[in-house]
């Protein structure tokens, strides 16, 4: 269980932001040099962008695959740097990260571990991923709570708060103090999904009991890369649903029954990589991992409250930004002009992140003037 912060040393939701199209550091110009077709794209939430790194790693892996100079072992040496890149990443150990190819299906690990009769506390509206899991356990009681009044709906009956760091449909940021602070006083465990904040929202996996991210979005992978980090205490309540191979303390001594030894840390939940897809997100994950998370979402939250002046509402310090669109009508206008964004819940979809600039923001805001 996690105990309670004294206060979120990452990212604060509340306070302001300022773009930094103008500057920035070295490490983010570089960064933003990676991604030469972002120009137009405000769709992150549904599927980053790969790197120039990227593409060439992919392309020399399908050139090495093809002339017979890549074996599983390599694929294997390759994934166990790509988990210390995200171990980094989070600021947790790497042997307090697993790795896999979905967010459900380590949710539902941790859905596995609810006691029979016991309560878990969901975000109404929050990504299916989160919620199905739990939903399928007719056993147990699931509460659906709207993100503000998380905190407050705990309970000494829960034994689960499941929730996203950022909702996928809003760009809402959750309250993470005071969660975890509820969640400490009154016993109960956190589960929480990064999938909208990795690569955009810095982020300290410590503070919960769980987390769970893929990394196709903010984080530039290529799809097929997904991790969880679990803490050490709350291992012990987690049974390895999905039992592998991979997760064998010695991986190339596990291909075979009948003994099974898993690994005693969080690698005992591994399942086995889709490797091309780690080998794409090699480099996607260092280069995050490696940049101050923290400028790219002064950076990202910044260009979003140019957005709400423009549409003038209130600024949401978010790099998402949503408006009521239930026909689909201002998507398809900014389809048409080839600006690329994504409809959610009835809503249109704006997602900036560090390839963006405040020229987005004009065009967008001119093309739904009209």
């Amino acid at each position: 269980m996690t105990s309670e912060p004294d206060s979120y040393s990452t990212a604060d939701a509340h306070s302001a932001a300022v773009p930094t199209t103008a500057g920035g550091s070295a490490a983010f110009r570089a960064a933003v040099e990676q991604f030469p077709n972002g120009r137009g794209y405000l769709a992150a939430a549904s599927m980053g962008l790969p790197s120039l790194d990227t593409v060439a790693a992919l392309t020399a892996d399908l050139q090495a695959w093809a002339g017979v100079k890549r074996s599983p072992a390599g694929y294997g040496e390759l994934a166990e740097r790509v988990r210390a890149h995200y171990a980094r990443l989070v600021a947790v150990p790497g042997d307090r990260v697993a790795i896999g190819a979905q967010t459900s299906v380590f949710a539902g690990v941790i859905a596995q571990a609810v006691p029979r009769g016991a309560e878990v506390l969901c975000v109404d509206g929050d990504f299916s991923s989160m919620v199905f899991p739990f939903l399928q356990r007719s056993d147990i009681t699931v509460r659906h709570i709207p993100l503000a009044e998380l905190a407050d709906s705990i309970t000494d009956a829960t034994w689960l708060v499941s929730f996203s760091l950022i909702q996928s449909a809003t760009g809402e940021v959750a309250d993470v103090p005071a969660i975890t602070a509820a969640a400490a006083h009154h016993g109960a465990r956190t589960f929480c999904d990064t999938t909208q904040a990795a690569g955009v929202y810095p982020i300290d996996a410590s503070l919960f009991d769980s987390t769970v991210c893929h990394s196709y979005k903010w984080l530039c992978a290529p799809r097929g890369v997904a991790f969880l980090t679990v803490s050490d205490e709350f291992q012990q309540s987690l049974t390895p649903t999905f039992a592998s191979w991979y997760g064998g303390e010695s991986v190339w001594e596990s291909c075979y029954g009948p003994t099974m030894r898993l690994a005693r840390d969080a690698r005992q939940f591994d399942l086995s990589p889709a490797w091309h897809a780690w080998a794409g997100a090699e480099e996607s994950v260092r280069m995050f991992a490696d940049l101050d998370v923290s400028e790219v979402w002064s950076h990202a939250a910044g260009l979003g409250n140019l957005l709400c002046d423009e549409w003038d509402i209130p600024r949401k310090n978010q790099a998402i930004v949503t408006r009521a669109d239930p026909g689909g009508a201002d998507l398809a206008r900014l389809a048409a002009a080839g600006i690329v964004a994504s409809g959610r819940a009835g809503r249109l979809r704006v997602a900036f992140h560090l390839w963006n600039t405040a020229d987005d923001v004009e065009q967008l805001a001119s093309v739904l003037r009209g």
